[in-house]
């Protein structure tokens, strides 16, 4: 076969996140629930990051509130950096009918998965968005449960139904693609912040 019959190769690979195909997706980080969580305010932080790099690289952020009448609203600042957020009451955000209509809105099929808890929501969510045909992206350092065997079992049977596992820091500068744009120059001012002690 001749070198030009060859197909192309692809301009980036489909492991990779792009902002035009990705959606965020921050699961319940609840007032109530989330200082019970071990590192609680750097999950709080990754995810404040990735908000505001998803603002400045237009990637659409959604959130959803597991029955807030009990676990209070989505905790400061990331409420505020989030749109309407849904409430529901089926673990699983795929069970939320308004969620539904959000994502589906959105014609993404990268879904950026944040939030608690790892082995509850968050898995759940993912398990039913990959049986939808989406692709799900869970940020390690930017989820968390309140114990320790449960937050790494559940990274486990996530990664092995077909989720990608990555961190903060990853997803910024995937999304970003490139330096010397305005936009490198932000998310660099994210990627330089200390975290909380």
């Amino acid at each position: 076969m001749a070198t030009s019959d060859l197909p192309s190769p692809p301009d980036r690979s489909p492991q990779l996140l792009s902002a035009s195909t990705s959606v965020l997706l921050v699961v319940d980080v609840q007032e109530k629930l989330i200082p019970l969580i071990p590192q609680h305010q750097r999950i709080i932080w990754n995810i404040q990051r990735l908000l505001q790099a998803a603002q400045v690289l237009e990637v659409p952020a959604l959130g959803t509130e597991q029955y807030p009448k009990g676990l209070g609203p989505t905790v400061e600042p990331l409420r505020q950096r989030l749109g309407p957020v849904p409430e529901k009451l089926s673990f699983s955000c795929a069970g939320c009918e308004p969620f539904l209509k959000q994502l589906d809105v959105e014609t993404r099929w990268q879904v950026v998965a944040v939030g608690i808890e790892t082995h509850v929501c968050v898995q759940q969510t993912v398990l039913d968005l990959l049986a939808r045909g989406f692709d799900l992206f869970v940020v390690v350092d930017a989820v968390g449960a309140r114990g320790e065997l449960d937050h790494e079992v559940a990274l486990r049977r996530m990664e092995a139904a077909g989720a990608t596992l990555t961190t903060t820091e990853s997803v910024m500068f995937e999304w970003c693609r490139r330096a010397g744009t305005p936009q490198f120059k932000q998310i660099s001012q994210l990627v330089r912040q200390s975290p909380p002690p």
